[in-house]
Formats: structure tokens, sequence, C-alpha cells
């Protein structure tokens, strides 16, 4: 029997579920409310032919890390190539507010990294020296939630009782090594971000770290902040923090070929509402225990239709997969949800947006300290005390003076980004959710400003710019809901449950209806792995097998 699944939004963990489902054998449609798939991972020519520029994510280093990509492109088809990642020669730098003082450089070496930190070699290389050593363990345990410590491990199929211990004693083995290196990171990443940074002796290390820890978009006082930075580090320290060659749409493009070349397809220009329980057809059994023999009929419109009536899917599914968040989960027609489900998903807490702006710059940006321009990201806003207070202020609803802002330039990897001399990046900044268009105008101002500090002539440099408010984010891509990228804050709660439950972590509320965004484990990042993770707990409840 083959079964239908139907996947809601085609960004990275939308693409990625649909994938893994199509090479377990299911027929699988992907319905998408833009013009084209990818979600935040696209690439466009905002600026004329040849000038690429991405979206969103630029900087990867947790896909370069997952799971879900590797297993991909290990056996994808002839010809369909893999990810090209180019490594700039620093992962990330964070220049101090101290006079005359370099910036602090985020190497991919760690034996480097501290070199150039001073007192604070030795805190450094005790917190992330053993998370390097044993980082492959390390990030199959931030993948996996906590909540399902066995998920992805091989069960095989064993015909004698003595294969099946070994089985067990295998899985047991696995998993308990997977437990303990969670354990090895949630040592020093349960923390807040504030106390881990106070650790630090030096300005230094404390601002590099800020500036790593800062990308949660939580205020660093909340627990758990520390595990952002803590993972970003490591994986700098082992992975990199690589662009892909010729923008991040070569991800997209890897994924929708897999998908397509395993038989799925791709439906844009579709806006997805509601679903419909109907009646299987043929001689289908469906997948539900409560009422077998029944899917759901995906309902939506097309851009440009006017009127009460509603377009269906072609198919009737077995299974629907949402890449979408709480707030637009909420507005789904037909996903009728317990009141505790329904409770969580209204409470379900964003944290700040963001204000973005992409740049042509004629030339590299004219950065005026040493290591800047090699630098693939670029941390900006002040000193680690100023990051914790702008990030406090965003995160309270009020625009931060000094914001926290994060740049990056591709360019200093991969030089296929333009045909010449010219240079794309962009830069962000957290802002109130939702901010409105004078706010809007004051943080762009705030964010030039900033790279105007250790860069005074980048204004000059600039051609062209393309300001992106919270609403035109949204607009751009519903998941951003008030300009927001993480998909909420990574709260305890939040961070391990997901939207409905911490046992199923990947549940819509819904039997048969799962949910595979950002906000579900293990949050944020184009790295996919929401999505396979949501995939494979579609496979064990069905009882289908890769």
């Amino acid at each position: 029997m083959t079964l239908h699944a139907a996947i809601v939004g085609s960004g990275p963990n939308g693409l990625t579920a649909a994938c893994m489902l199509a090479r377990a054998g299911w027929e699988v449609t992907v319905y998408e409310a833009g013009k084209l798939p990818g979600g935040a991972a696209r690439s466009a020519e905002l600026f004329g032919p040849g000038l690429i520029s991405d979206l969103g994510a630029s900087v990867h280093p947790l896909a370069a890390a997952s799971t879900a990509y590797a297993e991909i492109t290990a056996s994808a088809p002839p010809g369909s190539g893999g990810l090209d990642f180019a490594h700039p020669p620093v992962a990330a730098a964070h220049p101090g507010d101290g006079k005359g003082a370099a910036p602090a450089l985020l190497h991919r070496s760690l034996e480097r990294t501290t070199a150039e930190l001073g007192e604070d070699a030795e805190l450094w290389r005790w917190i992330f020296g053993p998370l390097v050593n044993n980082w492959e363990a390390v990030k199959e345990a931030i993948f996996t939630p906590p909540s399902r410590p066995f998920a992805g491990i091989s069960r095989g199929h064993h015909d004698d009782a003595l294969s099946s211990l070994r089985a067990v004693r295998r899985l047991l083995w696995a998993g308990t090594s997977r437990g303990a290196a969670f354990a090895q990171f949630g040592a020093v990443g349960a923390m807040p971000a504030r106390n881990l940074m106070r650790s630090f002796k030096t300005d230094r290390a404390r601002d590099l770290f800020a500036g790593l820890a800062a990308h949660s978009t939580a205020p660093l006082t909340r627990p758990l902040t520390a595990a952002v930075g803590v993972i970003l580090a490591a994986a700098a320290h082992t992975e990199g923090w690589p662009v892909i060659r010729g923008g991040s749409q070569q991800l997209v493009d890897l994924l929708t070929a897999d998908l397509r070349a395993h038989g799925g397809e791709i439906v844009t220009d579709f806006r997805v509402e509601g679903l419909r329980d109907v009646p299987l057809t043929g001689l289908r059994l469906g997948v539900r225990k409560n009422l077998r023999r029944r899917g759901y009929r995906i309902e939506g419109r097309r851009a440009g239709d006017r009127g009460p009536r509603r377009r269906t899917g072609e198919e009737v599914a077995d299974v629907v997969v949402l890449d979408m968040t709480p707030r637009q989960m909420l507005q789904m027609e037909g996903l009728h949800l317990t009141d505790r489900v329904a409770r969580r998903l209204q409470r379900w807490k964003y944290g700040p947006g963001v204000v973005k702006i992409d740049y042509l710059v004629d030339g590299p940006i004219p950065w005026q300290a040493e290591g800047l321009d090699g630098a693939g990201t670029v941390h900006l806003g002040g000193s680690a005390e100023q990051i914790t207070a702008s990030e406090a202020a965003a995160n309270s609803g009020v625009l931060p003076g000094r914001p926290y802002v994060l740049l990056t330039q591709p360019s200093a990897a991969d030089d296929s980004r333009t045909p010449d001399h010219r240079t794309v990046c962009w830069a962000y900044a957290h802002v109130p959710l939702g901010l409105d268009a004078a706010g809007t105008a004051r943080a762009a101002e705030l964010i030039e400003q900033e790279i105007c500090r250790w860069a005074p002539q980048f204004r000059d440099a600039v051609l062209e710019r393309k300001v992106w408010s919270p609403a035109d984010l949204e607009t751009w891509n519903a998941n951003l809901v008030g300009g927001n990228v993480s998909a909420g804050l990574s709260t305890i709660g939040q961070t391990f449950a997901g939207p409905a439950s911490m046992r199923r972590p990947y549940s819509a509320g819904m039997e048969a209806v799962y949910a595979c965004s950002a906000a579900t484990p293990p949050g944020g990042g184009a790295h996919g792995m929401s999505g396979y993770n949501a995939a494979r707990a579609v496979l064990q409840d069905t009882q289908s097998h890769l």
C-alpha cells in the first residue's frame, strides 16, 4: 500500500521532510504559497543579473553538520551534485569598544582562537575542547529531541533471539552515548549566557561569546541562552562557518531535485488555508487509528483567486506535515486541537523581530580594523554588557539605541556572488516584534551607524540597498511572524517540547497531522533537522521504513 503525505510549506524543513518520506516510498506533494520553493533559504538577484543575494540564511555551520543533508547528498541521484561549502578565512569577528583593540576572531582552529584570547585561552579550551573532541556524538545529541533519545538509531530486522539481543545492546549503547554527549553539552549550555560570559576575565572573550549567544534572540539572562553560543562556537571549531558556493539557493535546488527524483511533486502559488476530513478512495486503508479509511484533503487558494470558493489538492493525504509556526497553525481551518494544545499555541513566545538590509557595495566593505574583511560573519553592537542590554530591550518591546547587529559578507568565501569587484552583503538588527514603519526607518539608520563605527566610508561605498521591515519579511514568508527569524524564543518548554507535546514534539495536536517548522526541536537554523526528525516520527508511527 502506498501512503500519501501532504507537506505544507517548502522551507528547508518542509523539503527535508518531503525528501525523507519520498525516499521511503511515499507519494509526496508539497504545497507552497510563494511562487518558488525554498522559504528563507532562497537566493535572488536583488540588484541585477549575476548579483546573488541570499534572502535569508547565508552562513551555514549547522547545515554543514546536518545529518539530514549528509544522508541526502550521500545517496543523491547521479548528476544532482552536493553542497559546495566555501569557508572564509575567519568564521566570525567581533570588534570591541576598547580603543586600539583588535577585533576578537573566531577561527575554525580551536588552537588559533585560544592563542588570541590571552588570559582566557585555557577557559575557552576547557569549555569547547571536549565538545570538539566528541563532536560527532554531540551534534547527534543536539539534533535529537531529549524526549526521543533513540530517534534515528537503526533497530534493523532480526531473525533470531541472539541477533535481537545484540541489537538491543547496540541501541542502549548508542542511546547512552548520545545521552552522555547531551549532558556534556548541557553542563555549560543550560546556564544563561550572561553567567558564562562573566566566567571570562577579558573583554575580548566576553564580547566574542556575547555575539555568538545573541543569535538566540532571547534575553541573555535566561537559561539556555548559553547553549546557542556554545553550539555555534563548537560548530565553528569543527565544521566551520561556511557559505554555500553560488548562494543558499543551491541547498533548495538540491532538496527539490532529490524530491522530484523520488517522485515527489511541488505545487507553488497555493496558499493552504485548511484541512478537510474525507474518506479515502479505492482500497486505501489509511493510517489513522481512530478513523480508519479517512484522510485529509488540502484546501486553499491560488494567487489571484477571488470569492469564497477554495481550491482543493488533487490527492487525499494519509498524513499532513506542517512547516509552519504556531500562529499559522491556529489559523488553519479543520485543525481540531484539544484545549491544552490550543492554549499552548496561543501562548507561544516569538521574541524580537529583525530589520534587515541587503546591500550592493562598490568593492569590499572598507573596514578599518584588521581581520574584519576576511570574516564571513561580523557581530556588531559593542561590549558584552551592551549586547545584553540591547537584547533585553528588544525583547521588552523597546528599540535599543545601539542594537545588536549581525552582518554577513559571503564574498569573503565565495567569489561567485558577483561578476566583478562589487560585493553583496546583508545586515540585520534585533528589534521589537512587528516594529512599525517609523521604527524600521530608525532601526535602519542605527544599523548603518553601527557599521560606520568600523567602516567610516561605508555609506559612500553603498551602491544600492533594500530595507526589509518586519512586516515586509512576514509578507514575503508567513513563518517570519513579526519579523522573527527563529520561529520562537529558546525557552526550556519551547525548545524541548515544540508546539504540542514534549512526549511527541512533532505532533500538531491532531491524529496524523505533524509539525516540522523551526518551532520544533532542534529549533532555528537552515539545518533541516526538524523536518528530518518529523519525517522519522511519521515513519515510526506508521511503521514505514526507509
